[in-house]
């Protein structure tokens, strides 16, 4: 587990502006560093190849696990950021035709290149961001994770490429162009997060989860190895219908996965929510361990938002090592300041301060910690899927309504627009492609006025991907595209590297997403049960009465923040004068819209005037541009 960096450029970069690249990452990695430069030969002999690594010591701590990593013939050098949970398999099947010198899995990745070339990327099963030099073909591959856990960001510089696992290396390589890319903003607004492969800068990308970047003499393609919607559709003609197979089929898959996840020569711990995924993952976890497995939660003060009582009775059941720490408002709120030098790029899940603080707790007696991330996008979790199928089945009577709104004389008066609000998304939802991304249209409005210049849609217009007919089965398979990727692991990621600390996520094993596509949604949501069928193997371990309850959630005060102790602070940033000279909003109206807000406040959720959300991404927004292109 690292942070790695380097570029591909015919400009003159020394290792000592190539090491201030990389040190910017030590969070990620504070156990060793890895700078190397080397001379590309033949037509590419006016290129130079650098290299770079953060390590943070998981697996072979000794010095056999440095990186960069060179292959005993001196063809292929890597560094690779993430965890090959498969290595062992893959070491064997490979020792006759390889010396391997490490116990890391590092060196596994080299094996398999020289044996399958880059096809050996389908063999891994793991988290990886990677980067590959084969000097015989004189290309360098970038590969990146089935499901995007692990980040890597590339920037293309005429015929230069620049890559790191953070957007801090490249903003901090020698001539890098700090041109914001105009167009996400709204999108940014509304989603609270820049979806792959754009990023908040010009002519820099995130590579796609699932897929392989080559480059070569300066000319660049990219592909998908492993996508959403191809793997879904070929392994849902293999459907196991009966559902105690499914059940067991799924269990043995996650105990596998939560096994090899346990490979770790530092401490290991879990997140213990006291929710199914991150309970089920503990309990599958102390089944395997012959010690108590450390686990972590945080609680609030506010017993209405409180859920450590709910962790510490499942912890107690399970006979974990518990550790628990209470947090107020304030403590939160000491975290605002940190957010845009974590999270380098805009990004505005308030969610993130939880996630940090309990990342802090764990990282103090663990360096590995499991987490129960990816069982909502995949077994049918979230509230929005109920919605949604609420949605499909209103679907033809909300066009009727569309229709009668819009025939002459209706049209003129504007009545759709003073339709109830759950009415009006239902008859607005008339785009094919955006049809179970119900959203508020006054917000999304909001967001386009706000942005300067033209914005790319709020919404995500790819479900005609999804061959899909039923919405929540879309709806998922969109999340996993989008949402999964580009905001929860993008925060977990930060939020834990923040503190050296790595967190692995048993239900995003290869094994386990492509055998949930298998299993019928109906299994997943069942007569209005979500996450019906993990919920169920959840059971086995741990009694009903300890899981079954109203999820709460903890959801930072933005309303009470950005209109009290952020006040001040927000109306700089929205100043009139302020904006004209930043020329990126549009003066006038985001200064209005903001006061507005600070005067009026939050309309809350479900009421198509949950102004706090965008008004948080707005601060966060700036606060990002007040840290990096201000003060640079």
């Amino acid at each position: 587990m690292c942070g790695i960096s380097g570029f591909v450029s015919k400009k003159n970069i020394s290792i000592d502006e190539l090491r201030t690249m990389n040190d910017s990452m030590i969070h990620r990695g504070p156990d060793d560093e890895g700078v190397e430069i080397f001379q590309m030969r033949g037509e590419c002999s006016d290129y130079s190849v650098g290299f770079a690594q953060r390590r943070l010591s998981i697996l072979d701590l000794s010095p056999l696990g440095h990186q960069p990593m060179h292959s005993k013939n001196g063809r292929v050098s890597v560094v690779f950021n993430g965890e090959i949970y498969n290595f062992g398999e893959l070491k064997k099947e490979l020792s006759s035709e390889y010396e391997f010198i490490s116990t890391c899995d590092t060196e596994v990745i080299i094996a398999a290149y020289l044996k399958w070339g880059i096809d050996g990327v389908n063999r891994l099963n793991g988290m990886f961001s990677i980067a590959i030099y084969d000097r015989d073909t004189e290309k360098i591959f970038l590969l990146r994770d089935r499901i995007g856990k692990k980040p890597l960001y590339y920037e293309l510089d005429g015929k230069d490429l620049y890559f790191a696992s953070e957007l801090k290396p490249i903003m901090l390589r020698p001539g890098f162009k700090q041109s914001i890319r105009q167009e996400v903003l709204a999108n940014y607004l509304h989603q609270q997060y820049i979806n792959a492969p754009d990023t908040i800068f010009e002519n820099v990308y995130k590579l796609e989860p699932g897929a392989v970047l080559e480059f070569h003499a300066g000319e660049v393609k990219t592909y998908k190895y492993w996508d959403i919607s191809t793997v879904y559709d070929e392994m849902s003609k293999d459907m196991v219908t009966d559902y105690a197979e499914a059940k067991e089929g799924l269990k043995s898959r996650l105990k596998k996965a939560v096994a090899d996840r346990m490979i770790a020569d530092v401490p290991l711990g879990a997140f213990l929510s006291g929710g199914y995924d991150s309970s089920l993952m503990t309990a599958i976890a102390q089944e395997n361990s012959s010690e108590p497995v450390k686990t972590f939660s945080i609680g609030f003060n506010e017993e209405r938002f409180n859920e450590a009582k709910y962790a510490a009775e499942v912890a107690k059941h399970l006979g974990t090592n518990h550790t628990e720490l209470y947090i107020s408002e304030a403590d939160m709120f000491d975290l605002v300041d940190s957010i845009p030098q974590f999270y380098d790029e805009p990004f505005a899940d308030s969610s993130q301060i939880a996630t940090m603080m309990v990342s802090k707790l764990a990282k103090e007696k663990v360096t590995v910690a499991l987490s129960g991330d990816g069982g909502d996008e995949f077994f049918c979790g979230y509230n929005v899927y109920r919605q949604v199928l609420q949605a499909q089945k209103l679907d033809k009577l909300g066009g009727m309504v569309h229709g009668i709104c819009n025939i002459p004389g209706l049209k003129q008066l504007k009545v759709e627009d003073r339709l109830p609000f759950k009415v009006k998304v239902v008859s607005k939802n008339r785009d094919k492609k955006i049809k179970t991304q119900l959203g508020s249209p006054s917000y999304i409005e909001r967001a386009n006025k706000m942005a300067l210049g033209n914005q790319k849609s709020c919404y995500f217009p790819i479900e005609d991907r999804y061959h899909s007919k039923n919405w929540q089965t879309r709806r998922m398979l969109l999340d996993m595209d989008t949402y999964l990727p580009g905001d929860i692991l993008c925060k977990v990621d930060r939020a834990s590297m923040k503190y050296s600390l790595e967190s692995r996520c048993p239900i995003l094993d290869k094994e386990v997403m492509e055998y949930s596509f298998r299993i019928p949604h109906e299994f997943k949501y069942m007569n209005g049960d979500k996450k019906h069928i993990l919920k169920d193997i959840a059971y086995d371990y741990i009694p009903r009465e300890l899981l079954d309850r109203p999820k709460v959630g903890f959801g930072v005060p933005l309303d009470s923040w950005l209109r009290g102790p952020l006040k001040e602070q927000l109306l700089t940033m929205c100043d009139v004068d302020f904006l004209k000279r930043q020329g990126i909003f549009d003066p006038e109206y985001t200064s209005k819209m903001i006061n507005s807000y600070i005067a009026t406040g939050d309309g809350g959720p479900a009421t198509g005037a949950n102004y706090s959300k965008i008004t948080w991404s707005f601060f966060v927004f700036q606060q990002w541009y007040r840290r990096w292109m201000e003060n640079r």
